[in-house]
């Protein structure tokens, strides 16, 4: 991976917040293309429980400022960078207070999702967007983790599908098979749409769950990776009978050598 440039997108990373499936190899994955000589970027989001003065983190004023248009409403984008020590790893996170102060990631005290999780999304996806923009950093590959960062593929293929930045960037999504249970909200779909997203390519969010999120974000990608050994519903057949490729589970020892050849022989192919 000398000298590649790959963007991780992810809903989850530690060690900001706890471990699980989704936190840990959304760290792993970008440790073994750095140290293999890769260029790293790395987004997620900035959940109110992140401890910002534990973790170091600091607003950066010169890719700060913009609004971002979410169903016809102007939200401000706060970008704030932290490093993970130990791997001078240099992580973005995309910040609103509207989406992002709650000190909880994806549901309330009671264990509901919250009711703008669609939105959070729709923000998510547009912020990492133009933040890569602002760097004017073109991503050989984007690597998305997670289902609160499932809407880029989409977005980066159909909304910036003329941006020049991301003409030769190839996307892959990892799915994993822990998600969430019930559905996003109902006018999602509606949401999506009114950036001018056509609602044909996302029939499948008239139901806004877990597997339909991610059916979205596989056909908007170029290769798929399997990130868990057993996934939810109708989810694996799906992606089994896409004419793409896809990578089968693998252990996290296994990992690092089935994903730089996967990278290799498969994405940049």
């Amino acid at each position: 991976m000398n000298g590649k440039k790959v963007l991780f997108v992810s809903s989850e990373l530690v060690p900001y917040l706890p471990e699980n499936p989704v936190s840990l190899m959304s760290y792993e994955a970008p440790r073994m293309v750095n140290s293999s000589g890769g260029q790293i970027r790395i987004f997620m989001p900035r959940y109110g429980n992140i401890n910002e003065r534990r973790h170091q983190l600091h607003e950066v004023i010169r890719l700060s400022g913009m609004n971002l248009v979410i169903n016809d409403m102007d939200m401000p984008l706060i970008i704030k960078v932290a490093s993970i020590p130990r791997e001078r790893i240099q992580v973005y996170f995309i910040d609103n207070d509207e989406y992002f102060k709650r000190k909880a990631t994806f549901r309330d005290s009671e264990g509901n999702l919250f009711p703008d999780n669609d939105e959070r999304a729709i923000f998510f996806a547009k912020g990492v967007v133009e933040t890569v923009k602002k760097l004017n950093w073109s991503p050989d590959i984007i690597h998305v983790h997670g289902w609160m960062a499932s809407l880029l593929p989409l977005y980066l293929r159909k909304y910036y599908s003329d941006e020049p930045l991301f003409a030769d960037s190839r996307i892959v999504t990892s799915v994993y098979g822990k998600g969430f249970e019930g559905d996003l909200d109902s006018e999602m779909i509606n949401k999506i749409a009114f950036d001018g997203i056509d609602k044909e390519e996302i029939s499948a969010l008239v139901k806004p769950d877990y597997n339909n999120l991610l059916k979205v974000a596989v056909d908007h990608s170029d290769a798929v990776i399997l990130a868990s050994d057993e996934l939810e519903g109708d989810l694996k057949e799906y992606i089994e009978k896409l004419s793409k490729p896809v990578l089968p589970y693998v252990s996290l020892q296994e990992a690092e050598e089935a994903y730089t050849n996967f990278y290799k022989t498969e994405v940049l192919k």
